[in-house]
């Protein structure tokens, strides 16, 4: 982890094909994410509470100011690498979060990634359709 400036603090996240780069720093609770509201950018309820959990397990929602930027992957594995990103920027902040945060499964990194396509395959595992004649 790195630090950005005196009371921010950064944290990076990663889940499936996206790519989060998170920033924390004390404030009065805003989260943004690629310079948009997360709440406009995720357009989901389920995932708006994905991305909070950090925050909400730790009781620290309007205690800090979260910017997110996010690359790669569809929506879900945004929210999933910005929550890693959270956790980890919260972990600079003070280590004596980590029983906490790992005990909520905040600090595992998801490694299920897309399969590759073989060839002589149509997808990755599903062979082609038999043809006796």
């Amino acid at each position: 982890m790195r630090q950005k400036k005196t009371n921010e603090f950064y944290g990076t996240g990663r889940r499936k094909c996206a790519v989060a780069r998170v920033w924390v720093e004390p404030g009065d609770g805003q989260i943004s994410i690629n310079g948009r509201d997360f709440k406009d950018y995720l357009c989901r309820p389920v995932l708006e509470i994905l991305v909070q959990s950090p925050l909400t397990a730790l009781d620290l929602e309007g205690k800090y100011n979260v910017k997110a930027y996010v690359k790669g992957g569809g929506v879900t594995g945004q929210a999933g690498a910005v929550k890693l990103g959270i956790s980890r920027a919260l972990l600079a902040i003070d280590e004596e979060m980590r029983k906490d945060l790992r005990a909520g499964g905040f600090l595992t990194r998801d490694p299920r990634v897309k399969e590759r396509k073989k060839y002589g395959r149509k997808k990755a595992r599903r062979g082609f359709q038999f043809v006796k004649r």
